[in-house]
């Protein structure tokens, strides 16, 4: 199915194919593009929606979407703002930037506010559709979660249905990327993980050289932890290597360097910021 969508009105919506197995909107306007796009995910048998402008983020809840394409451009100075609030909004739903060119900081801005991945125009509609089922396989792995029973470690409550963790029955305040970390990290059941295989486990592809992400996250997880169950340490390094999860009472902490001084080590934090209009 393939219906075009201006300023949150339909105009066009010819008949859904037979059989879909996934849902999909592209908010672009490059008509070349989305006619490519589009006979490929015909041919796929996705059902998929042209949004010519952004619509209300109660609209595309209506739509009930597996994966969503942005392109960034077509959001104008309202893109980073939008984003967010999508992001936030439907933790379920695979957002996928695919924009034209872009600075590292824009990137990094886009995936930490919580997009699943991002791709440079030109790029091949192939690479793209081989992207979103990747996210749309994780999503469906997060559907899972609701059967999942609750994590009991140290003070913290892990609930996987809730995307969310506690402590004496109080919201940590974890975004969804941070919560997917933890929950990694707690359900590798006191076995180290190696940086590169967290990434590709919470990312969804290959680490960079250089990126920490994986640190910086960590870091924000520890910090939440320790505000809401000072009395324990979670999360151990293993320098060089990755990162443990396994509660330990402070007073029993004895090989284990303390936070503070695994955070001095670990790569500054910086959080880009970045104008929307650059985005282009």
């Amino acid at each position: 199915m393939t219906e075009r969508i201006a300023a949150g009105r339909e105009i066009e919506r010819p008949a859904s194919a037979p059989g879909s197995a996934l849902r999909v909107a592209v908010l672009d306007t490059d008509s070349g593009f989305l006619q490519v796009l589009g006979k490929r995910l015909e041919r796929l048998g996705w059902e998929h929606r042209v949004i010519a402008s952004p619509v209300p983020i109660d609209t595309v809840v209506a739509m009930r979407l597996n994966a969503i394409v942005i392109d960034l451009a077509v959001l104008g100075p309202q893109a980073w703002d939008y984003l967010e609030r999508l992001c936030s909004s439907l933790p379920g739903l695979g957002v996928v930037v695919c924009t034209g060119q872009s600075t590292v900081a824009q990137r990094v801005r886009g995936l930490r506010m919580g997009a699943d991945d991002w791709l440079t125009k030109p790029c091949h509609p192939e690479e793209l559709l081989a992207r979103l089922e990747a996210v749309v396989r994780r999503r469906r792995r997060a559907e899972a979660r609701d059967e999942r029973p609750a994590i009991h470690a140290g003070e913290v409550e892990i609930r996987a249905d809730r995307f969310q963790a506690y402590v004496a029955e109080r919201s940590v305040d974890l975004t969804r990327r941070e919560f997917e970390l933890i929950e990694l990290l707690a359900g590798a059941e006191g076995r180290v993980l190696e940086r590169e295989e967290i990434y590709q486990r919470v990312w969804g592809y290959a680490m960079a050289r250089g990126d920490r992400s994986v640190d910086v996250f960590v870091r924000k997880v520890r910090q939440k932890l320790e505000k809401a169950s000072p009395g324990w340490r979670y999360i151990h390094t293993h320098f060089g290597v990755g990162y443990r999860f396994s509660p330990e009472p402070v007073d029993g902490i004895a090989l284990v360097a303390p936070a503070d001084v695994e955070a001095s080590l670990e790569a500054p934090e910086v959080e880009p910021v970045v104008e929307p209009a650059s985005v282009s």
